[in-house]
């Protein structure tokens, strides 16, 4: 999922005042109706769940809808939500069912069916969003619905499908209200989850509240709370630095970040380790200048990686050198391997045998407003045109119009976090740099996809690492990607908000319902 979440290695929670005792640490019974605020800077594509594969959209997704399967806090397994339990039938992984829970409502108050599970998933294929989900959806074959009971035939065995269940992707939609072969518009959402959606306004806010109807895996669906979207960070640090709102999260500007005092007593914050990336993808088609690998090499050979994260970033994130972070099963540092410092000769040596005119000429876009995604763009346009070889044309797009540029192929190069749909290396693979994959490189290889397909096979994902290590190395061959870094997570919250540091744990869940007054 666009810019992303495994396995929280490290958090650290800043109580507002060293005295507090124990039983001020407990959530307030008599703040249940007081809205919490939470500003980010992440934006909402589409409020249907076809229409969007991105963290802003997935975030109020996982409060609003509801699927077959969800994650626990710190959960590297899908545990049941909206159904009652699910399970393989057979050993060869091709076949997935599970059983509906009974008495779940929509808002409107029609029973939750079978159907509209199977419809749910059914069109989301069927429309195929080029933002959309559909590819993740890419080993399911077909669905049949019978009572309570959905079953799910795959095209291949697929260990990981339960895991794309727990997704956005697998959100159930009221088939009365959404449509079988296009996106619904309009500014409402019919789902099950923990909140129901009371107002929505693009680009400002949106209004949960708790869903007293919810039935799943949660046992509290949490107090109100009203999401504000931010145009850039600088405008959500004012905001938070003017107590305009409780909780600020993804993203604060990085010298923000840097300079977060764990002593300060106003506010608390978590930092935890992420599975989040952030990679520049680069358009292999024939039409474009990148498409000789051997261009796309002599890129890698000049991105410094130590220097992007240490200016732009304020060491606030890792360097990265592998397709799959740190902590992931898979993990490599195959770019570090191949490219194991800045060489402009090699690049040039490269160059040369390509036949290319120099300096190469190419469009590089990111999402205008998206972290430090603007100095970021500078710095690495200045790294390869110091060379001489590249000259790169800069340009930021509004965040919806960015994702429509790079899914039909109109920029040769764009830069996009990633945050990972579920706790598997699986999602660092196929939506990436899998044929069709959803950010549309247009690369395709018959090597990598084998391996992948062979990586799904294996119900102990343990197993699967040696075919991860192989895809990265086999990408660090074709660069239709360049890893960039590897991010942490930073929540900050006044004195009396507890539950900052459960938002966000690597599974792609957003736990809005953890959030509590003290």
């Amino acid at each position: 999922m666009r810019s992303v979440r495994v396995r929280i290695l490290a958090t650290l929670l800043v109580l507002a005042c060293v005295a507090v005792g124990g039983w001020q640490l407990l959530p307030d019974q008599g703040d249940d109706g007081r809205t919490i605020t939470v500003g980010t800077t992440d934006a909402v594509t589409s409020l249907d769940p076809a229409g969007a594969y991105d963290a802003g959209s997935w975030a109020l997704f996982s409060n609003v809808f509801q699927s077959l399967l969800t994650f626990e806090p710190g959960g590297v397994s899908p545990v049941p939500d909206a159904a009652e339990h699910c399970s393989f039938t057979g050993d060869d992984l091709r076949t997935y069912r599970c059983q509906l829970r009974e008495g779940l409502t929509f808002p409107g108050g029609r029973e939750v069916t079978a159907e509209d599970v199977k419809y749910s998933f059914d069109r989301v294929k069927k429309i195929n969003s080029p933002v959309g989900p559909a590819s993740l959806l890419d080993t399911l074959k077909t669905v049949s619905a019978s009572d309570r009971t959905v079953t799910f035939h795959l095209s291949s065995p697929d260990a990981t499908f339960p895991f794309k269940v727990a997704t956005g992707a697998g959100s159930i939609v009221d088939r009365s209200k959404y449509p079988a072969d296009g996106l619904r518009t309009g500014t409402s959402a019919d789902g099950t989850g923990p909140y129901t959606l009371a107002s929505y306004t693009k680009g400002k806010n949106a209004v949960l509240a708790p869903n007293g109807r919810y039935e799943g895996a949660l046992k509290d669906t949490g107090r109100p709370v009203e999401l504000r979207y931010y145009a850039d960070g600088e405008k959500l640090d004012a905001a938070w630095k003017a107590r305009r709102v409780d909780v600020a999260t993804r993203t604060l500007p990085p010298k923000v970040l840097a300079g977060l005092n764990a002593s300060d007593p106003g506010q608390r914050v978590s930092e935890v380790d992420s599975s989040e990336t952030r990679n520049l993808y680069l358009n292999t088609r024939a039409s474009s200048p990148l498409h000789d690998p051997r261009v796309r090499q002599a890129m890698a050979w000049l991105i410094d990686r130590e220097r992007l994260a240490a200016t732009v970033y304020d060491s606030t994130v890792d360097p990265l050198y592998s397709l799959i972070p740190a902590g992931i099963t898979g993990h490599t540092t195959s770019f570090f391997d191949r490219y194991p410092r800045q060489d402009a000769k090699k690049a040039r040596q490269l160059l040369t045998r390509a036949g290319v005119s120099l300096p190469v000429r190419f469009t590089y876009g990111y999402g205008a407003g998206r972290g430090a995604a603007a100095d970021e763009a500078a710095e690495i346009k200045r790294e390869l045109e110091a060379s001489g070889l590249f000259k790169v044309t800069v340009n930021g797009y509004e965040w919806t119009d960015f994702q429509k540029r790079w899914a039909t192929g109109k920029l040769d190069a764009y830069a996009v976090g990633w945050v990972a749909d579920y706790p598997d290396p699986d999602t660092f693979g196929s939506p990436l740099v899998g044929t069709g994959a959803s950010m549309n490189t247009g690369y395709s290889s018959r090597t990598v996809d084998r391996l992948i397909k062979a990586s799904q096979k294996f119900a102990d994902r343990s197993e699967a690492d040696d075919d991860f290590r192989q895809v990265q190395q086999a990408v660090a061959a074709d660069v239709p990607v360049i890893p960039l870094w590897q991010a942490k997570e930073y929540v900050v919250s006044s004195e009396d908000i507890g539950g900052g540091q459960y938002l966000s744990d690597g599974t792609g869940v957003f736990r809005l319902w953890r959030l509590n007054w003290i």
